[in-house]
């Protein structure tokens, strides 16, 4: 794959494994394990039967009618949002618990933002049996509270991240701390293409389905498995690496990856990373992020708590450099909106970190026959809250 990982963890300049030693063991571990796990057939059987018929794939494809009318184009919805748990995140979850008990773990931790990937890591737990502990930034608790309960019900312990700015960035850093406590029965699900490698890797394979998917339901529907675009909105970007990912090789394809401007980029108050950022290392590779001049991280922010990063996976800092994928902002306001005007056109409430990547449909031009691919990320049930609030319902 001309745009994949090299044998040292790399995408061009980005990626590797920048840890503390005492995590040198549980990395290596993978690294040495996780391409043998998940070819291995059996595992592949396990996974693809949770898939089908716990996950409920393959998810849609929908050919969005009152959108392709509005917007001149053929526009199709790929409905991750009707994934068991609610979005794209219970793919991976499934992947990784399934090679944690391969490797012998019994225990396991993770990070969440938008709660989506914790509720789907508690889920996965509970399936199996295993210990779940979810690092959780407080403001990300009270912000996305329907998800913490779901998680608790699940059986899993939460724990506010108390530090920096109390997100998704901070719960990361408690989790990895918590890993480094407990190197041997713990394994950290990682929730996106970020982290040391193996995982911007790994995660990638796992979100794959969502494209693997899309071009057999392309080719049905329109006799043609390549459309013009494919879009998906970006924070530490696994739903748009799985949505990009069977797509990369065919050049024709453009790439389009929406991130949060938040109050706008210019604001202070944003989580627009290849507009703001420069090269550095975060979460243990390097890649893209925002940074003050001597490297500290520069807090982000965006009302949707899923795009509230300050940096994106190195496959995706890769793309961006070498302009494989276009990587654009769209601000709260215009997020809102668009999930307003997905709700009364299509009668799909979408998350509002999905609600970015809907609202760039704006700013394009296409021609009537261009086929246009969305992934919809996640529904909009947790969001309900902030929808209320800004339009006063």
């Amino acid at each position: 794959m001309k745009y994949g990982v090299n044998d040292l963890g790399y995408y061009g300049d980005f990626g590797g494994a920048y840890i503390p030693e005492m995590l040198y063991p549980n990395i290596e571990e993978l690294r040495e394990q996780y391409l043998k796990i998940i070819d291995d057939p059996a595992f592949k059987a396990e996974y693809d039967d949770l898939l089908k018929n716990y996950v409920g794939r393959p998810s849609p494809l929908y050919h969005a009618k009152r959108y392709s009318e509005k917007y001149g184009a053929n526009i199709f919805f790929k409905r991750e949002d009707l994934n068991h748990t609610g979005s794209h995140k219970i793919n991976n979850a499934i992947g990784q618990i399934l090679l944690a008990k391969r490797l012998g773990k019994k225990r396991i931790i993770a990070e969440t933002g938008a709660g989506q990937h914790g509720v789907a890591t508690a889920t996965v737990c509970a399936l199996m049996g295993i210990e779940c502990v979810v690092y959780m930034g407080e403001i990300d608790m009270a912000r996305q509270a329907p998800n913490v309960s779901r998680m608790k019900m699940l059986g899993a312990t939460v724990i506010p991240a108390m530090s920096g700015s109390k997100t998704l960035k901070d719960a990361t850093n408690e989790a990895l701390r918590d890993w480094i406590a407990n190197p041997v029965d713990t394994h950290y699900i990682i929730g996106s293409v970020v982290g040391p490698y193996p995982y911007p890797d790994m995660v990638a394979r796992f979100q794959s389905i969502i494209s693997l998917e899309t071009k057999k339901q392309l080719l049905e529907e329109t006799g043609n498995e390549l459309p013009q675009y494919v879009m998906a909105c970006v924070g530490g970007g696994s739903n748009a690496m799985g949505m990009f990912y069977h797509f990369l090789d065919d050049e024709n394809v453009k790439l389009v990856a929406v991130e949060a401007a938040g109050k706008g980029v210019d604001s202070g108050h944003s989580a627009a990373t290849t507009f703001l950022g420069r090269e550095g290392v975060l979460h243990g590779s390097r890649t893209i992020l925002m940074q003050t001049d001597d490297g500290q991280v520069v807090e982000p922010y965006s009302i949707s708590a899923g795009l509230d990063y300050p940096g994106i996976g190195p496959q995706h800092a890769y793309l961006y450099k070498i302009n494989r994928a276009q990587y654009v902002s769209i601000t709260d306001d215009e997020a809102l909106q668009a999930g307003l005007l997905c709700s009364q056109l299509e009668g799909i409430i979408p998350a509002i970190e999905t609600a970015h990547a809907l609202a760039y449909l704006e700013k394009m031009q296409f021609k009537k026959d261009d086929n246009v691919v969305i992934c919809i990320s996640g529904r909009g049930d947790k969001d309900l809250d902030t929808y209320i609030k800004y339009f006063g319902y």
